[in-house]
């Protein structure tokens, strides 16, 4: 049996395909484009065919998504329907299941009773396959716009929030990222020759640029799209930057740039040790918990957990590199495949009569 599981986001689609004999994994195969859904929601359906030519064939599809935030729609409920609709109208003859809020696997063969169980699920499906491995921890996944706090306790999802807006409130959502966030969302002031410089909030940088310049980041690292359209390099970077104080770059110098990148870190690695300390202090025991960490930005997932002296460990150790920057999709096929494979053992069962 081969599945495809889909994350579906405003500015990625992500998807990863699974080979499994019954609930056994014997090989998978992932893959990503960059998809801005408010520049083009049309195109969506053309992403979702490259990738799947990509991977290949599937006997089912399992779907999160949180391109439902986007502002291409109206609501919410706009933007799941639209999701769920291209990829119904993209593979139509393959069964189509979703990941609800309350982690089931949800067959979408009629029209579903409450589009709203569907919106933002993707951390539902990792924290669902991660709890199988480490029952008790902290999954903390560092992505390009956003930072997901996720505790596992005995194997269950341990959260206080499920929606979006409730998990924001709990500390297990943190609107941060690697590669997207302005530098504007994160600081109102930076140090510069001695005295700290309000920052203009205009898109002039993104955290690409700090994490490009610093070195945690290649070219080949910055999948999003450049605040001015100009290329992906360090001295662009600096460009940017320099502008996010109203100079460039030939009125500050190379290092100057380099401690206002450096306080740009310090205080998003601030924002993310936070929460997790919000998070932690209503857990009992939950300063010892390890931290799994995944994600584009597992390199400062591990530095926030250093931080607060946690232990760590990687998601790559279950699934190889590509899991790290692919963890949902590969959840959502996870979970379907084991969905399918129960199903399945259930109809071999000799009949009772």
């Amino acid at each position: 049996m081969k599945v495809i599981g889909w994350d579906i986001g405003g500015a990625n689609v992500k998807a990863a395909l699974l080979t499994c004999d019954r609930e056994k994994i014997v090989g998978f195969q992932t893959a990503t484009r960059s998809f801005e859904v408010w520049r083009g929601k049309e195109r969506l359906p053309l992403t979702l065919r490259d990738l799947q030519e990509a991977l290949g064939q599937a006997d089912a599809m399992a779907v999160t998504m949180t391109a439902e935030i986007s502002d291409a729609f109206r609501n919410k409920r706009e933007g799941i329907r639209f999701v769920l609709d291209c990829v119904k109208e993209t593979f139509p003859g393959v069964p189509l299941y979703a990941i609800d809020l309350d982690g089931r696997v949800i067959a979408l063969d009629g029209e579903p009773q409450d589009l709203l169980a569907f919106a933002a699920t993707n951390w539902i499906a990792e924290g669902l396959m991660v709890a199988e491995w480490y029952p008790n921890c902290l999954l903390l996944d560092v992505g390009s716009t956003t930072t997901d706090l996720i505790p596992l306790l005995q194997g269950e999802i341990a959260t206080r929030g499920k929606t979006d807006t409730d998990r924001l409130i709990s500390g297990e959502l943190v609107y941060t990222g690697i590669l997207r966030t302005p530098v504007g969302a994160i600081v109102s002031q930076v140090p510069v020759r001695g005295l700290m410089c309000r920052v203009s909030p205009e898109l002039f940088a993104v955290t690409a640029d700090v994490y490009l310049i610093l070195g945690d980041l290649t070219p080949d690292d910055y999948t999003c799209e450049t605040p001015d359209q100009r290329g992906k390099t360090r001295v662009f970077a600096y460009e940017r930057l320099a502008r996010t104080v109203c100079a460039d770059a030939t009125i500050l110098t190379e290092e100057e740039l380099v401690h206002i990148a450096r306080y740009i870190h310090e205080k998003q690695t601030q924002q993310i040790v936070e929460a997790m300390m919000q998070v932690i202090s209503r857990i009992e025991g939950g300063a010892a918990l390890p931290v799994i960490t995944t994600g584009a930005g597992e390199f400062l997932a591990k530095r926030c957990a250093r931080r607060l002296n946690l232990q760590t460990k990687s998601v790559r150790e279950l699934f190889g590199t590509d899991s790290v920057l692919l963890t949902p999709c590969l959840a959502a096929a996870y979970l379907l495949a084991k969905f399918l494979g129960k199903r399945s053992a259930v109809s071999d069962q000799p009949s009772a009569r």
